[in-house]
């Protein structure tokens, strides 16, 4: 009779627990009043006591209630919807959106027994929902982890200036108060936060703001293609301009010639996002382009980049030598600085002097002695390099090589004990060789100096949840560069789903690296000293094992992480 009046005292995880012999009534009352006093969970009760372990009461309330279990250490980022419980729902009923089909949302929740948490989840999401059981201590994490990386709540965006990176050019330069007053305009400043959330939110690289005539248009930069995102009423350009200008430190009363400036949104206590600011005049107004420069794209790790495990050796041999110049080659927007900093990253020790020159340093690294060159001040690449020369450099990192004067002080430097790493805006791989020599270095210098060259392109990655397979008659395969030995069935074409998935843009979610890592043999050297062309090159390097950029690309078809079409856009042959 005891039994039966101590259950009925019990309720939801701790009657489960009693009924299945995990916990004696005894020891569940004695928890439940430990929970009221210290105002948590009973589940929280339970794991701070240690009487049971995360996993052995996520597995019991599965068997008990019949809902799957699932382990969330096997549950991707990416794998998760772009479209979220509320941050705040989420925190307070610690559940976490694993997936939605339809009208079905998949929910992840430790305690299924909090009927409440599930109905007002069901009514924010008008969906029909499926609980799947987690471990309490691993959905804490997950929460964390979505809360750190969206942070989608107002307050992160908070209107006050202390919330923006200000100083730029010269750190001591106040913020003009009164126009700050002048362009805070609540509508502005609130539709501004939101379209710089929803660009980082989309994983967006530009943000272009483009007034013209009749409309203003509003449009992102996602996986490197540009999409529109709003058009506002006409009349807010000239305040949203002011108000742009205002928190990248630049003058709002100078309209007639173009400004760079910088910006800082602070999301979170360990994490800030830059925005390199252009306004550039036109006949209706001024356009304005703001790049997102994230930090944490250096910290990834050069087997994240998607270069080929022999390309990667060869980059990672020449880049720890003691000496010799290192080029990245390709078009604007093809992830050339995101390379340079990942290997600057992996040769940051305290044992080393770095010092880098940019126009400007897009993203802060610490332990990097790091210069924003300013042509009109003097401060030139080539004027830079002198100077890193005084100060006793291991490493230098240039920017870009603009100049025959930059470029000779580039070699001078690889050729007298200091690794060099620099970029250069070339097609390819050899044909950086050649417009070396065009720029007027002499042929010695360059085959004494250059060790290595790779050039890249992004392309944009197919969507692991809706990619299609494909299948192409080997003719027109043999037609974009697959050999005859590729198409021996061992693997499998896919192409983009057309409208995507609700995971992805179009059938495409990120882009992936395609690689031609050139080391400078001495064969090579031997061609670049009689002064041959980019194609006598190509042909040695082609006879030396090099992978072109389209075979590089054609090996992310065949990995099935690219679609041909993708290949074909990028690679330009």
């Amino acid at each position: 009779m005891a039994t039966l009046e101590s259950n009925k005292t019990l309720g939801g995880m701790a009657r489960m627990l009693v009924q299945s012999s995990r916990l004696s009534e005894e020891e569940a009352l004695a928890l439940m009043e430990k929970a009221r006093a210290q105002k948590v969970s009973f589940l929280n009760a339970i794991l701070a006591q240690k009487k049971l372990s995360a996993r052995e009461i996520a597995q019991t309330a599965s068997d008990a209630f019949g809902f799957p279990y699932f382990d969330l250490d096997a549950l991707q980022q990416e794998a998760l919807p772009d479209k979220s419980i509320d941050i705040k729902l989420m925190q307070s009923h610690r559940v976490l959106l694993i997936q939605q089909k339809a009208n079905v949302a998949y929910i992840a929740i430790s305690d299924p027994t909090n009927l409440h948490s599930l109905d007002t989840i069901q009514f924010q999401m008008g969906a029909t929902l499926f609980p799947i059981v987690v471990e309490d201590d691993k959905l804490g994490k997950w929460i964390d982890r979505i809360v750190e990386a969206k942070d989608t709540s107002m307050s992160a965006l908070n209107a006050g200036h202390d919330e923006f990176d200000l100083g730029l050019e010269d750190p001591s330069e106040e913020p003009d108060i009164e126009a700050m007053q002048e362009v805070d305009d609540a509508p502005v400043v609130k539709f501004l936060q939101k379209i710089l959330m929803d660009a980082i939110n989309m994983g967006a690289s530009d943000l272009h703001f483009e007034p013209y005539e009749k409309f203003y248009r509003i449009r992102f930069r996602v996986d490197g293609v540009l999409r529109d995102i709003a058009q506002p009423p006409l009349a807010i350009k000239e305040k949203l301009a002011s108000r742009i200008k205002v928190i990248s430190n630049l003058d709002i009363s100078e309209k007639r010639i173009p400004q760079d400036g910088r910006m800082k949104l602070i999301l979170s206590k360990t994490r800030a996002i830059d925005f390199r600011v252009s306004t550039l005049p036109l006949i209706h107004g001024e356009k304005i382009v703001m790049r997102i420069l994230d930090p944490t794209s250096a910290s990834l790790g050069i087997e994240a980049l998607g270069y080929e495990p022999k390309q990667q050796e060869a980059l990672l041999k020449a880049i720890h030598r003691p000496y010799g110049l290192v080029l990245v080659t390709g078009p604007t927007g093809s992830g050339k600085t995101v390379s340079l900093y990942t290997c600057l990253n992996l040769l940051n020790n305290p044992g080393v002097n770095i010092s880098t020159a940019e126009d400007p340093a897009e993203i802060p690294l610490a332990g990097i002695n790091q210069v924003n060159v300013n042509d009109k001040q003097g401060l030139t690449f080539a004027a830079a390099l002198k100077s890193f020369l005084r100060q006793d450099p291991d490493i230098i990192m240039i920017g870009e090589i603009r100049d025959l004067e930059t470029a000779d002080m580039a070699i001078k430097a690889a050729s007298t004990g200091h690794m060099v790493l620099s970029t250069l805006h070339t097609n390819d791989a050899p044909s950086t060789l050649s417009r070396l020599l065009n720029m007027g270095v002499a042929p010695f210098n360059i085959a004494s100096a250059v060790t290595l060259i790779t050039a890249q392109r992004l392309a944009r990655r197919l969507c692991t949840h809706c990619k299609v397979p494909m299948r192409v008659p080997d003719e027109a395969l043999l037609k974009v560069g697959f050999t005859a030995e590729d198409l021996d069935g061992s693997w499998q074409l896919y192409g983009a789903k057309e409208g995507g998935c609700e995971h992805c843009n179009n059938g495409y979610k990120g882009r992936v690296g395609i690689y031609q890592v050139m080391p400078v043999t001495e064969a090579m050297a031997r061609i670049i000293m009689q002064q041959g062309n980019a194609m006598d090159i190509a042909a040695q390097a082609k006879r030396e094992g090099v992978k072109d950029l389209r075979e590089s690309g054609l090996l992310k078809v065949k990995q099935g992480l690219t679609s041909i079409e993708e290949v074909e856009a990028v690679t330009n042959e």
